[in-house]
């Protein structure tokens, strides 16, 4: 018998001065069953960071990306049904980074953990000359820190200032400070 997954409801309030927006989407996370809670919480911070909080704009969505290969962890995709953006979170394949690029206008990579220098060392040469990619480090120790703020229904705030992310749910704030690994800073 297959486990299923586990259903998190989040209530997110976005305070992105860097970017202006402010958002308060009402969420609905699925947790796979071999997605761990840190991973499950750096999906939910990709979402905040690339959201554009617009009634008239097509909104960011969760894709299937740990069931469907041919799938992104998020995306947007136009109302022709064009992909717009493509996020994966975590230390993805070369080659789906590569057709992602091709497939989307801008593919964001948000990587973490102590293999993330590694991974950029062996894939930096190729990945490099993609159109469109960026690539983020997140602190391992500051995600781990982020799972200390799962709950199956989350009230959460993020505020993005001078490229310094909180994420808190009111008793307790992680501070975040990501790193950019491509386009070089």
């Amino acid at each position: 018998m297959a486990l299923k997954s586990t259903i998190f409801k989040a209530e997110l309030q976005i305070a992105d001065m860097d970017r202006g927006v402010y958002a308060s989407p009402q969420l609905t996370l699925a947790q796979h069953p071999s997605e761990n809670e840190e991973r499950l919480m750096v999906r939910l911070l990709a979402y905040a960071l690339n959201t554009r909080g617009e009634a008239d704009q097509p909104p960011l969505a969760f894709a299937r990306g740990m069931t469907e290969m041919d799938e992104p962890d998020l995306w947007r995709k136009t109302y022709a049904d064009e992909i717009e953006l493509w996020i994966d979170v975590g230390l993805p394949d070369e080659k789906w980074i590569r057709k992602a690029s091709h497939r989307s206008r801008e593919t964001l990579v948000y990587a973490w953990g102590g293999k993330t220098p590694i991974w950029w060392a062996q894939h930096k040469g190729t990945l490099s000359r993609l159109p469109g990619l960026q690539v983020w480090e997140l602190p391992a120790e500051q995600v781990a820190a982020l799972a200390g703020l799962v709950a199956r229904s989350m009230r959460l705030q993020c505020t993005v200032q001078d490229g310094q992310i909180w994420l808190g749910n009111g008793e307790q704030t992680v501070e975040i400070l990501p790193h950019r690994l491509h386009p070089a800073p």
